[in-house]
């Protein structure tokens, strides 16, 4: 292959996408090049467009354009009783897509490590704040089963307990559909302790 300065650091930069290694980056480039009209221009205007315009609402996290208030923050009059509270933005997506959920959304942007401030990195502050102003009776916290999702959602509680609110956390153990020799013992043993009777 020729090596082209440009294309390499493409190449470079599309590798850091998740899933995606060096060979999947070229598959992408060489389809990019070879449609430059149809693909490419399209691609670098949408990209454009979002790098100018889009960005995560400083109070509740979900991403909005940079013109307008967050539809999250906008929703208020819709006066929900429960905020859902995920690490980051596939999480909401994530849950919206299953229409299980009816309220709004707090997008902490990340989880709690024990090298780092608890209020800088993360919006619990903010989720504080709403959880008094907009009369919240429940907050979900739907943090990964990973030990930072974890110590992350004990924050949370701890940070909530002496609010008059409602904390509940997502049921862990065997997904649907999951066959037990597959499991991670992570897994089984949550799916054991929060057994229910049947």
């Amino acid at each position: 292959m020729m090596e082209l300065k440009e294309i390499e650091d493409l190449i470079k930069a599309v590798s850091k996408f998740p899933g995606l290694g060096p060979k999947s980056a070229k598959r992408i480039i060489l389809k990019l090049i070879n449609n430059k009209n149809e693909l490419m221009k399209p691609t670098i205007n949408a990209l454009l467009d979002v790098y100018k315009n889009i960005s995560r609402c400083n109070y509740c996290g979900v991403l909005k354009s940079s013109k307008d208030e967050c539809n999250n923050c906008r929703n208020l009059q819709k006066k929900f009783s429960k905020i859902c509270v995920v690490e980051n933005i596939a999480d909401q997506w994530s849950i919206e897509s299953t229409n299980i959920f009816s309220g709004y959304f707090h997008i902490l942007g990340g989880t709690i490590s024990g090298s780092v401030d608890k209020n800088q990195r993360i919006l619990i502050e903010s989720l504080i704040e709403r959880v008094k102003k907009q009369n919240i009776e429940e907050v979900i916290v739907a943090t990964s089963a990973t030990v930072e999702g974890q110590t992350t959602a004990y924050y949370i509680e701890e940070t909530l307990k002496n609010l008059n609110v409602k904390i509940s956390k997502l049921a862990q153990g065997l997904p649907v559909g999951g066959e037990i020799e597959s499991l991670d013992d992570g897994t089984l043993f949550s799916a054991f302790k929060n057994r229910t009777e049947l």
